[in-house]
């Protein structure tokens, strides 16, 4: 009886948070991480820190929409399937909502120029917040190869600044930057082990 009530509070909180994080969803991925990460993490405390880090982690690697698979994810561990089933729909429900509801609006006012100042405007905060967001994630991963010793952070620190290099210079596809960094770890993590023992 008293697991069921527990299970009911879960569901409860985890709809109640992912209707929230939909409702303020404005900006993009980078704000709807953020604010992913600020319910479950911080105020709900469903995961860790690098917990969180980890399933945005799986999700990169997985085709399809990356938030809604971390958004199952949570929702699974919180509350199993039924918890899956509820965060997603608490996710969708307001976003999709308040989406249908502006694209009719913004029709009727797309062309006067304060809305297009405003919408202009969007665009450097959202940038602002991807910023901090990934500051946030960046921190409990170099904390943690900083514990492991110098030879986990010149691993790990090769990925944070090899990666963006060859998106943006060399221009590979993300998966297989994805895909090399998870090779790249895999193969650092015997060359740290060895310098262990």
């Amino acid at each position: 009886m008293e697991s069921d009530k527990a299970l009911r509070h879960s569901g409860w909180n985890l709809f109640r948070g992912y209707v929230g994080i939909g409702l303020q969803s404005f900006g993009g991925g980078a704000t709807t991480l953020y604010l992913m990460r600020r319910v479950a993490v911080e105020e709900q405390q469903w995961l860790s820190d690098v917990e969180y880090t980890e399933y945005w982690g799986m999700v990169q690697i997985a085709p399809g929409i990356n938030l809604l698979g971390q958004t199952v994810l949570i929702g699974y561990r919180v509350n199993g399937f039924r918890g899956a089933i509820i965060a997603l729909v608490g996710l969708l429900l307001p976003s999709a909502t308040l989406t249908i509801a502006l694209t009719a609006g913004y029709a009727m006012i797309r062309t006067n120029p304060q809305v297009a100042a405003a919408v202009h405007g969007i665009i450097p905060a959202t940038v602002g917040v991807g910023c901090v967001l990934a500051l946030q994630m960046l921190k409990p991963a170099l904390d943690s190869s900083r514990a492991e010793g110098l030879r986990s952070l010149w691993v790990y620190g090769l990925v944070v600044i090899g990666a963006p290099l060859l998106l943006a210079i060399a221009g590979l596809p993300a998966i297989l930057v994805l895909w090399g960094a998870g090779i790249w770890c895999a193969v650092g993590a015997l060359w740290i082990r060895r310098g262990a023992a």
